[in-house]
C-alpha cells in the first residue's frame, strides 16, 4: 500500500501545484526555464504513475475487500467512462463546445472516470486510488473556475471541426481502451 500511496502524492501532488502554488510554479519556470521545469515535472509524474501502477498492482493482490459490486455496475462503468473520455479529451483540443462551455472539462472527466471506477470496484486500494481522483477532481474544477471568473478568463469556441474531432478522438480511445488496452494494461475485461 505504501508505493499506491507515494504514487498518488507524488503524480497527484504534482499536478496539483499550478492549482495549489502558482506563484511558486512561476518562480520556479523563471529560475529554471519553461524545458527544464517541464522535465522535473514530467519526471515526478512519470515516477507518481509508476508507482501508482506498481503500488495498485501489489495492494491490490492483498485481496482487501469491502464490498463486491455487482456485476451490472462494470456495465455502467463502461458508460460513464465514455463521456469521461470527451471531457477528457475535450480539454486537450482547443476551442471545442464542450470546453466554452465547462471551462475545464479535464477535471470534469477525472471525476467521472474515478466514480465509474468507484462503482465497479470494492477493494481498499480501489477506494483510496479512485477516491483520491475523485477528490483531486472536484478541488480542481472549484479551484480552476474560480480563479477563471476572477480573471475572466473564457474559452473561445473555434467551430464544428474541434467539435468533431473531439468527438471522434474520444469515441475511437473509447472503443480502443474498452474493447482491447483496458484487458492488455490492467488484466481486466470490463464487458467480462
Amino acid at each position: 500500500m505504501t508505493l499506491l500511496l507515494a504514487g498518488i502524492v507524488l503524480f497527484i501532488g504534482g499536478h496539483s501545484i499550478n492549482l495549489v502554488a502558482p506563484q511558486f510554479r512561476q518562480r520556479m519556470i523563471s529560475s529554471l526555464g519553461l524545458l527544464p521545469w517541464k522535465g522535473i515535472y514530467s519526471l515526478v509524474a512519470a515516477a507518481g504513475l509508476a508507482l501508482m501502477i506498481f503500488g495498485y498492482a501489489e495492494a491490490r493482490s492483498a485481496g482487501q475487500w469491502l464490498w463486491t459490486p455487482p456485476l451490472w455496475t462494470r456495465h455502467l462503468a463502461v458508460l460513464i467512462t465514455l463521456p469521461a473520455l470527451l471531457l477528457l479529451f475535450a480539454s486537450q483540443i482547443p476551442g471545442n463546445r464542450l470546453q466554452v462551455a465547462v471551462g475545464h472539462p479535464m477535471y470534469l472527466g477525472i471525476k467521472l472516470w474515478a466514480f465509474a471506477h468507484l462503482l465497479a470496484n470494492g477493494t481498499l486500494p480501489d477506494l483510496i486510488l479512485f477516491g483520491s481522483f475523485l477528490i483531486w477532481g472536484i478541488a480542481g474544477f472549484a479551484i480552476s473556475r474560480r480563479r477563471d471568473r476572477a480573471l475572466q478568463i473564457r474559452a473561445e469556441y473555434k467551430g464544428l471541426g474541434r467539435d468533431l474531432a473531439t468527438v471522434a478522438v474520444s469515441v475511437g480511445a473509447w472503443a480502443l481502451f474498452t474493447f482491447w488496452l483496458h484487458q492488455l494494461l490492467i488484466g481486466v475485461a470490463p464487458l467480462g
